[in-house]
């Protein structure tokens, strides 16, 4: 299973998670995915020629695996919105020994655990991630993503286009953090805060 799509999406950063989840469920959404571990594995050449033209090809394994590849983000869209290429497989470790043979390999790993619901024709996702907890809307287009951000008590101006991976290495620079991977185990004790990359939270109200 596979498929070719237009992936547009905003993400909110959160101060109360399960609220947001009470919302959610008394709007009727519908839960798809129950909390999930999620391990990522994000892939470039040595000369990071991915990396530099904001291309992403990604290894993914929650409760399925899928290989994933991503075009670089209109720049003029409100929201995060990029060609997406997505297969599912069926071993991470083969599928990684083959990206590794073309000659690939892994720059980072991340890590988060997720929740996702289906709201009429979005897709709202509670993640939670070693530096924080965030809500991602994943619709159609731009007005659907903003109509359910409002629906759900959001602050639309503090919706994000920046991917998780884009937030930490953003955190690393303005905080001189030095950890290679995005996973719980690096952030343990460490003392940081999301407000230096200039993210507000969504869900004050």
């Amino acid at each position: 299973m596979g498929g070719n799509k237009q992936e547009q999406e905003a993400k909110f950063w959160l101060r109360d998670p399960r609220r947001l989840e009470e919302r959610l469920k008394a709007l009727g959404a519908q839960l798809t995915q129950p909390r999930t571990y999620e391990l990522n594995l994000r892939f470039d050449t040595p000369e990071r020629r991915l990396s530099s033209s904001f291309q992403v090809l990604r290894l993914r394994q929650d409760r399925k695996i899928r290989l994933t590849y991503k075009g670089a983000a209109d720049p003029l869209s409100a929201v995060s919105s990029r060609a997406e290429i997505e297969v599912e497989v069926s071993d991470l470790q083969t599928a990684r020994e083959i990206l590794e043979a073309l000659g690939y390999q892994v720059i980072v790993s991340y890590e988060k655990y997720r929740a996702a619901y289906q709201l009429g024709e979005v897709e709202v996702s509670l993640d939670e991630m070693p530096f924080g907890n965030f809500c991602e809307i994943e619709g159609p287009s731009t007005e659907s993503i903003q109509a359910v951000a409002l629906q759900l008590g959001l602050d639309w101006e503090a919706r994000s286009k920046l991917s998780y991976l884009a937030i930490f290495e953003a955190l690393k620079k303005a905080q001189s953090l030095d950890m290679k991977d995005l996973t719980f185990l690096a952030f343990e004790g460490k003392i940081f805060s999301l407000e230096n990359v200039r993210l507000a939270i969504a869900d004050k109200s």
